[in-house]
């Protein structure tokens, strides 16, 4: 393994995010202010527990996912892609360097960098409301997996994409009402039955489901479910990714 490979490509990701650490976590940090008045002031004076649980701490993780997906995926699809658009992706496919090495670097960066915003908007909701961890290492695990896995994701968008549109338009038509339609911001059992069973197709809902019990003990699927289902969904995205880079699609055109 090529370490010194995998450290140039990650500290290169990594210093556009330092170069622009303002906007990249007081964004996040405002919008989570902005959810709780709304969510938390609004509904949550109408809704004043969820399984226990206060309705603004309930909604945290839900917060923190939708962010760390959002993040995850813009930032891996705008490091891969943007040296396709300038051509010096082939300086990159050209050095003594594995598709592992590769990959390594990029969706190892963009994890980091929505991990980072996650623990941002962690701090900033202990302002608003008393949070426990009840399980803090399945928490990071789960962060950690779901950070990777939508990463990864992110990585092969920035691969398909031929243009900037292609690029944000995912992000922005599919992942985000993928989260505001996975339980963000309810729980799948206040829905009439119907829709719980759509909710329950939506595979957000695992991802959430899973996060929300490391922090409060409380899930809409078992928590073995969530642990398989995100690391399904990671075994795709390598999958995917070594298909790539064993064939050249998209990358060699």
């Amino acid at each position: 393994m090529n370490w010194r490979a995998v450290q140039t490509i990650y500290r290169h990701e990594m210093a556009r995010f330092w170069r622009t650490l303002w906007e990249s976590l007081a964004s996040p940090a405002l919008s989570t202010v902005l959810y709780f008045v709304v969510f938390g002031a609004a509904i949550g004076s109408r809704i004043e527990t969820v399984g226990g649980v206060s309705y603004g701490a309930f909604i945290v993780p839900g917060l923190i996912m939708l962010t760390v997906l959002q993040q995850s995926v813009a930032n891996a699809s705008f490091g891969i892609f943007a040296p396709k658009f300038n051509n010096t992706i082939y300086e990159v496919l050209a050095a003594p360097m594995s598709f592992i090495e590769i990959v390594l670097g990029y969706v190892g960066a963009a994890a980091v960098k929505s991990m980072i915003i996650a623990a941002v908007i962690l701090l900033t909701s202990y302002l608003f409301v008393d949070i426990r961890i009840a399980h803090p290492v399945w928490m990071l695990a789960f962060l950690v997996l779901t950070a990777v896995s939508f990463s990864l994701l992110g990585f092969l968008l920035g691969i398909w994409a031929k243009d900037w549109q292609q690029v944000q338009i995912i992000p922005m038509m599919v992942i985000t009402p993928l989260v505001f339609l996975g339980g963000a911001f309810y729980s799948a059992d206040m829905l009439p039955p119907f829709w719980e069973g759509v909710a329950r197709l939506n595979p957000v809902l695992y991802l959430i489901s899973g996060f929300r019990w490391s922090f409060f003990d409380i899930a809409d699927v078992p928590v073995g479910v969530s642990l398989i289902a995100v690391s399904l969904f990671l075994a795709l995205g390598m999958a995917a990714v070594w298909f790539i880079f064993r064939t050249g699609w998209r990358l060699r055109q």
